[in-house]
């Protein structure tokens, strides 16, 4: 399941790609966002149960955040080689790891991990080198979207812990991240305006909507049902993909400080991933993916 979950993301990105030709990265998150409410509105009402909550507030922290990182994402992968901007959303492992030192010295008491301030500044070598080029080609700006992307993500996954500690339902959960990219894609409306839809485009929307909702419920039921470290690991192939589509439909070149970075920001977050797992820095599991 994590297998095809990272592929059907990886082929989401291609979709998301092709589709920023003829749309904002707000219009494609509202169209994502709509087909994934509609769906787990269905769901519910099949497994009968209900989308009211206790906690409206928790929620619209964990959307706030997790809607901004998906446009940012889906704004780099409109403007970067699609795995340059895969493995900068990636980053999130990394940045969960800094975000737990940081609590860790604020509080004072709590032991700052050596293993785990080695593994930060791994990840952010990687970053250095990913980005190396990305400043050559004048591409910086998407390149620290795309960064600022896997941190946002980061942030989404802790609230979404939250969420789950607070008793409420992976569906429900979904489904109001769903309605906070409605409403985001809706309001960037004014700014970027509304394109006119043709086959080829509501196509792309479509099929972006859909891969996303398949690939989030399987990576949903991966990490409930199988080992976290397994899942993070095999997670990871959704930027072998990322490239080889890259290379075979968008000529992207990657040049050999970009993979040598790709594979220092694998290593440090399947690291980050273990030690967590092993209760080093903290008890978080990481949720499944896409923000």
């Amino acid at each position: 399941m994590i297998v095809v979950a990272s592929w059907l993301f990886a082929t989401m990105g291609v979709c998301v790609k092709l589709a920023s030709s003829d749309y904002s990265a707000g219009e494609i998150v509202f169209y994502r966002s709509l087909v994934g409410a509609v769906v787990m509105m269905a769901i519910t009402r099949w497994q009968r149960g209900t989308l009211a909550t206790r906690v409206p507030a928790m929620h619209f922290w964990r959307s706030t955040s997790g809607v901004v990182a998906l446009c940012l994402w889906f704004y780099s992968i409109g403007n970067l080689p699609l795995a340059t901007a895969m493995t900068l959303n990636y980053m999130s492992s990394v940045w969960m790891a800094a975000f737990l030192i940081g609590g860790a010295a604020a509080i004072g008491t709590a032991r700052i991990d050596g293993r785990m301030v080695a593994i930060v500044l791994l990840g952010f070598l990687g970053v250095a080198l990913v980005l190396r080029p990305t400043i050559e080609e004048r591409q910086l700006w998407h390149g620290l979207m795309g960064l600022l992307s896997g941190m946002l993500a980061a942030v989404a996954y802790l609230n979404v812990t939250a969420l789950g500690r607070a008793g409420e339902p992976e569906v429900r959960v979904v489904f109001y991240f769903s309605v906070g990219g409605m409403v985001a894609g809706l309001a960037t409306a004014p700014w970027t305006g509304l394109h006119a839809h043709g086959p080829r485009g509501l196509a792309l929307l479509l099929a972006v909507g859909v891969l996303a909702t398949i690939a989030q419920l399987l990576m949903t039921r991966a990490y409930t049902t199988g080992g976290t470290l397994v899942n993070a690991s095999l997670q990871y192939l959704g930027i072998v993909f990322s490239f080889a589509y890259g290379v075979w439909l968008f000529d992207d070149r990657l040049t050999t400080s970009a993979v040598l970075g790709i594979a220092l920001i694998v290593a440090a977050g399947l690291a980050a991933t273990l030690l967590r797992s092993r209760g080093v820095a903290h008890d978080a599991a990481r949720p499944p993916a896409e923000s």
